[in-house]
């Protein structure tokens, strides 16, 4: 159902669309390569050769890694898409 000038379903593929875009970011961000460190780069704490092994190129120990998964980023409020919604704010 859409409402206005809108055809039916656009809503739907503006979400979907937006949903497409940011698992594509996601999947883009850079993974470890190459050699992985004895020691962590932050708190110089020994890495798990368990650890080395299953991720080439690590570089940090599993705290200062769910640390810095943990840390939250903000993101921009821009809308993309520019539905008119956002630009009536």
């Amino acid at each position: 159902m859409a409402g206005g000038w809108a055809r039916d379903g656009a809503v739907s593929e503006q979400i979907e669309a937006s949903i497409e875009d940011e698992l594509k970011r996601m999947k883009a961000r850079a993974q470890p390569q190459g050699e992985s460190l004895t020691h962590c780069a932050e708190c110089d704490e020994e890495i798990p050769e368990a650890r080395r092994k299953a991720l080439a190129g690590v570089k940090l120990c599993i705290d200062c890694q769910e640390e810095r998964d943990g840390a939250f980023k903000a993101r921009g409020g821009i809308n993309r898409r520019g539905s008119k919604d956002s630009q009536l704010k």
